[in-house]
């Protein structure tokens, strides 16, 4: 056995200074052939570059990168070169003056599994396919007359998790897991006709989030893709692949079945009988299939369940940390509502301080950090740096919305900064930019916002929200768990007292 072991090691130790010496010679050569005026980097391990410094929050380890070396600092994951953006002007230089190069997104291997092979809005390269699905979403699924036609869904489920709330008779109840439910429902109802509720279900969900925040080595250093196969992130991935095809292809089957029996009337028609319409009446060569319908119903789940009930939990979270601002936003909000049972839609318009506040949790706590890495598709010339083509960039959009050169008290959750301010989220002020902007700008903003709203707005009219009496509101943990979205690590457990009649 000693002899056998001893062999092993006296062939592999030979082979790996081998690689290491070429993998050495090839990252020089790589060196000195790349452009010359490079952002500056990091000091990076040989083979794994700074994959290391990534740490379990993402967000905050590239802040720190960035505070030391500016606002575009260039790392190495494994053989890849990534660009990484922690300031207004570099953001708009990457997604307004050079939006077309860095419109692509780069080829992952989890998102690319999960989506029919990338066929989805979100995750599909720039081009025309892109071009298509996104204005088939924008036009036929997200425009303002859709979006206010499912008015009656968002109210009816806020009320439901309202009651639920006040059944709880004043018991501890976990906040984040009725808020997920709220927006899991919702977007059943508008995607798919009804909700799906049930364990199954909901722990499909959360595996499909939370491997689309998941990092895969193999995209990385190919050669050592075969820890992805080992660690079962590989399999786990085609199991949920798998699991969500089945049930999309059991709603396109019902949904199809039941077109048949009320013979075209498209009255209460959700978002998968409007894209079947459009498959039927397709007068353009592009070809909406059965794998880009359900990558686009995908696309709802990942944009429209995750982001928006963290949003809310988050929003809630600061409330509680801030008496002041969460008397200020009841005032505001019961002198609108006026002792009515509950705040519609309609009432939203009015509320500006509500606005304020959610704009101002946003910032602190965006949803999506780090946004969605990007890829250039050819060399440009970047705030004075060069940028070689296939460089992936990753825009912190977190750390952007905490520049202390562009936000006063940074770390304080003070929502007046927004109030008699221009200052939005649609994409055109590049300091505060929580659903991206440009071409590949979340085209959902309007739906995901009037949930938060109304959602906020009905708590905090009906209920007031404290902590349980074990629990000292400064002491409320707001420690962060990083995935695709970013979650509080712990659950928010809140006890809710009726403020109305």
């Amino acid at each position: 056995m000693f002899l056998s072991s001893h062999l092993t090691l006296s062939t592999i130790i030979p082979a790996f200074i081998i690689i290491s010496l070429f993998i050495t010679f090839k990252w020089f050569s790589s060196t000195s052939n790349a452009p010359k005026n490079r952002p500056p980097s990091p000091r990076k391990l040989l083979v794994i570059g700074n994959l290391l410094q990534l740490g379990s929050n993402p967000h905050r380890s590239l802040q720190t990168l960035t505070k030391e070396h500016g606002p575009l600092v260039l790392i190495q994951l494994g053989s890849v070169p990534v660009l990484v953006v922690s300031s207004a002007e570099a953001a708009r230089e990457i997604l307004k003056t050079h939006d077309v190069i860095f419109a692509s997104r780069p080829k992952l291997t989890i998102p690319d599994t999960l989506t029919y092979g990338s066929k989805d809005i979100a995750f599909s390269p720039y081009g025309e396919y892109w071009r298509q699905v996104r204005s088939i979403a924008v036009l036929q699924l997200l425009s303002t007359k859709r979006v206010q036609s499912f008015r009656h869904v968002r109210e009816q489920e806020t009320h439901v998790m309202i009651d639920i709330i006040g059944k709880s008779c004043g018991s501890v109840i976990d906040l984040g897991e009725l808020v997920n439910s709220l927006t899991n429902n919702v977007i059943c109802r508008v995607a798919l006709g009804r909700t799906y509720e049930g364990v199954k279900f909901n722990d499909l969900l959360v595996r499909f989030t939370y491997l689309l925040g998941c990092f895969s080595i193999g995209n990385y250093i190919p050669w050592l893709s075969w820890v992805d196969r080992l660690s079962g992130l590989e399999a786990r991935t085609k199991k949920v692949a798998e699991e969500f095809d089945e049930f999309l292809e059991g709603v396109l089957e019902e949904h199809i079945s039941k077109k048949r029996m009320v013979n075209g009337d498209d009255k209460g028609q959700d978002l998968v009988d409007i894209l079947l319409d459009v498959q039927t009446k397709n007068t353009t060569n592009f070809v909406l299939d059965r794998d880009v319908i359900k990558a686009a119903i995908m696309d709802l789940f990942a944009a429209g369940t995750d982001t928006t009930s963290t949003a809310i939990e988050w929003a809630i979270s600061e409330l509680i940390r801030h008496p002041r601002v969460m008397k200020k936003l009841q005032k505001e909000i019961g002198e609108i509502g006026h002792g009515k049972p509950k705040i519609t839609e309609n009432d939203l318009e009015k509320m500006t301080y509500l606005k304020a506040v959610l704009k101002e949790t946003l910032r602190l706590h965006t949803p999506l950090p780090l946004l969605i890495s990007r890829e250039s598709t050819q060399y440009v010339k970047l705030m004075g740096y060069d940028i070689s083509a296939g460089t992936q960039v990753i825009i912190n959009a977190w750390a952007i919305g905490r520049d202390p050169s562009r936000w006063e008290e940074h770390e304080n959750f003070r929502p007046e900064r927004f109030l008699n301010s221009s200052i939005d989220y649609k994409g055109l002020n590049f300091e505060f930019i929580p659903f991206g902007a440009g071409r590949r700008g979340c085209p959902a903003i309007q739906f995901g916002i009037v949930v938060n709203e109304l959602a906020l707005a009905n708590l905090v009219y009906k209920y007031d929200l404290a902590l349980p009496e074990e629990v000292n509101q400064v002491e409320l943990d707001m420690s962060e768990i990083t995935g695709l979205t970013l979650h509080r690590k712990s659950p928010l457990l809140v006890v809710a007292t009726p403020r109305l009649g």
